[in-house]
């Protein structure tokens, strides 16, 4: 199973705009999706204080910001394939 983790913050339109387009993936890729809120632990607050959302795909950091839908399809896809 694929872990992906959503580095997001609350009051963030963006990182719920990149949930969303996780949620849609899940209609065509499985995977596990985990949102975490970077204001819970000091040390993702000092990481990706700028970057949120940041979408992480078993630990590889795929994007960041404005999410890009084909982006991170083809890394779940790639996924799949190995």
């Amino acid at each position: 199973m694929i872990d992906v983790q959503v580095f997001s913050k609350v009051d963030c339109p963006l990182c719920d705009e990149a949930i969303a387009v996780m949620r849609l993936l899940q209609d065509e890729v499985e995977f596990r999706i985990t949102v975490v809120d970077i204001y819970q632990d000091d040390s993702l607050l000092e990481k990706y204080q700028l970057m949120i959302p940041v979408v992480v795909i078993d630990g590889e950091e795929v994007d960041y910001g404005q999410v890009s839908m084909e982006k991170v399809r083809k890394r779940l896809l790639e996924k799949t394939d190995s």
